[in-house]
């Protein structure tokens, strides 16, 4: 009897790892973070040299005198040979899901404006908890992942670098 409960739980052990490797694979997640790469290194690099370019809504696409958070990263990730369309919530169907608690610098993230599921802000995290982006209310900043605000407003993040 025991032999057969062991192997029972041998079985439905390697079942559902199959099955969860499988279906992480099916959505598209990764549960890994990977070591920032020349590239997401390179996009920071650019987007910091926007810090205090202000905000505007609707700014155009490929102009530097204003940005809202979308043309920010169009912009700098065109800069760095990456098309990303123009809207945060177009932006957010690209790449590979990644965990909140996996996230590489390079990675967008995406906010709410209101706690619903609605993709309203589009951030690029640059490595220990903080984010780079075109805020109403700073314009090109840093912003910490951890505030009260970014966390309660948290949606999803996609690895779009490879």
């Amino acid at each position: 009897m025991n032999i057969k409960k062991t192997w029972m739980k041998t079985i439905v052990s390697v079942m559902l790892g199959a099955t969860i490797g499988v279906t992480s694979l099916g959505f598209g997640f990764t549960g890994q973070a990977s070591a920032a790469t020349p590239k997401a290194e390179e996009v920071l690099t650019t987007g910091k040299t926007y810090l205090g370019i202000p905000y505007r809504f609707g700014a155009p696409s490929g102009v530097t005198y204003a940005f809202d958070c979308s043309s920010f990263t169009q912009y700098i990730f065109e800069e760095n040979g990456i098309a990303l369309p123009r809207t945060s919530k177009e932006q957010s169907t690209l790449g590979t899901k990644v965990d909140k608690g996996y996230l590489s610098k390079g990675d967008l993230v995406f906010f709410s404006s209101d706690s619903s599921s609605t993709v309203a802000h589009v951030a690029i995290y640059a490595g220990n908890n903080k984010i780079l982006h075109a805020s109403t209310s700073s314009g090109v900043t840093i912003s910490s992942l951890d505030s009260t605000y970014w966390s309660k407003n948290y949606i999803t993040a996609r690895r779009v670098i490879k």
